[in-house]
């Protein structure tokens, strides 16, 4: 339930534009900020639940894991042209970009177990 909450809030609702707008090119400070923002959250879940050196590897593969998947569904979309008003390929790919996330959530998990 945290890294779902955790997930809504930073992924969706404390996403400014700078970060959403930037993700697409690689090593910006609005991507690099949006995947550092989710990792802090997904190892301030852990962090009651395990020791600080698998906090630290947790954010460290969320962090690494969470900015290569945006900046690829972004490009992927660039490259394409596709846009959240004219195709459903765009609602696809964002569909499959969330199932990425939920699944890097599912092997920290049982990686932790």
């Amino acid at each position: 339930m945290l890294l779902q909450l955790k997930h809504l809030l930073i992924d969706r609702c404390w996403q400014p534009a700078y970060e959403w707008q930037n993700k697409g090119t690689y090593g910006h400070f609005g991507g690099v900020r949006h995947a550092a923002k989710n990792a802090t959250g997904t190892a301030l879940c852990f962090l009651p639940f395990t020791s600080f050196f698998w906090v630290l590897v947790v954010f460290i593969l969320d962090f690494t894991i969470h900015y290569h998947i945006d900046w690829a569904k972004m490009n992927i979309n660039r490259i394409k042209g596709w846009g959240p008003l004219t195709h459903p390929e765009f609602w696809w790919l964002t569909g499959a970009d969330q199932f990425l996330h939920q699944m890097t959530y599912l092997l920290l998990v049982l990686m932790l177990s």
